[in-house]
């Protein structure tokens, strides 16, 4: 059966709100598995590929969310692989091992774990992959380091993130609708932690140089978001997309009502005559970890 470990690596160093904040979005994500499949299935395979993920290997599943990639990790890896599923939410990863139940995979292991403080150094995984999750740590090149600890010498990473917000409508006019309606200041679109953070052309192939990887690529991938109208999407994001739910949450019933209007009605620019299709555009970022060790995080100095 799925195990979940006891032990909890950082659990020290975990952010109970942004934990908090993805258990409340965990059953919208798990119930929406079919619809992120549909949109994620192309890139998900590309980063399997970088990864060099094959059967026996070994695999850290970085932000797994309720495992929809995690599982086909799993098919990947076959009975004699390994794959370790880690998220901030409990509750996400409640969901990840029934998934993983449900589709009789024995060799899926899942541990509660801030990306940002896994612990688990000297691992020595074949591959570590983090699926649009990257972005939404504000330390990103403490995740960096802390994949490169737990991957063996010459291991694999691959990570999926949004690029850039022109390349991104939909976020960037759904974000700036939530800003409005709450009442906010218009945000930078790279600020620390948020959705499209590390889409600065050059970031990523930065912060995977700072954290001591070799043979960078990152390619652009465009990953439309296919659904029957505009409303399904805003229905996607209503029970998903954590980040704008939270924004929702301080506005009154009438209010929010409003704004999950507004968002549809200007999505609607995106209408085919063969259904609605967002434009995402995606980065695909792999590297290898050298033969020597990864450099260390300078110690917070407190004031």
């Amino acid at each position: 059966m799925m195990m979940d470990a006891t032990k909890t690596p950082g659990a020290s160093t975990l952010a109970s709100a942004p934990a908090h904040v993805w258990d409340k979005a965990a059953e919208g994500w798990n119930s929406n598995a079919a619809v992120i499949q549909d949109w994620l299935s192309g890139i998900t395979n590309a980063m399997l590929d970088a990864a060099h993920i094959q059967p026996g290997s070994r695999v850290l599943d970085v932000a797994a969310g309720a495992g929809n990639q995690t599982l086909d990790i799993a098919r990947r890896v076959g009975g004699k692989g390994y794959v370790l599923a880690t998220d901030i939410s409990p509750r996400i990863l409640a969901l990840a091992r029934v998934n993983a139940a449900a589709a009789g995979f024995t060799q899926i292991q899942t541990q509660v774990a801030d990306a940002q403080a896994l612990g688990l150094a000297g691992s020595d995984f074949d591959a570590v992959v983090c699926r649009l999750g990257l972005m939404l740590c504000t330390e990103p090149l403490k995740v960096l380091l802390e994949a490169r600890q737990a991957l063996k010498a010459g291991g694999r990473f691959a990570a999926v993130v949004f690029s850039t917000p022109q390349s991104n409508p939909c976020l960037t006019l759904m974000m700036a609708t939530a800003l409005k309606a709450v009442g906010a200041q218009p945000r930078s679109p790279f600020a620390p932690g948020s959705l499209l953070s590390l889409g600065q052309p050059g970031l990523m192939a930065q912060l995977l140089h700072d954290a001591g990887f070799v043979d960078i690529d990152v390619q652009l991938v465009s990953a439309p978001f296919r659904l029957p109208s505009a409303q399904h999407y805003v229905d996607f994001v209503r029970s998903s997309g954590s980040p704008i739910m939270e924004m929702m949450a301080t506005l009154d019933i009438a209010g929010q009502a409003k704004a999950w209007a507004d968002m549809a009605a200007k999505l609607e620019m995106f209408t085919t005559p063969t259904g609605w299709v967002g434009p995402n555009e995606l980065l695909l970022c792999s590297a290898k970890s050298g033969a020597t060790s990864p450099p260390k995080m300078a110690p917070a100095i407190s004031a």
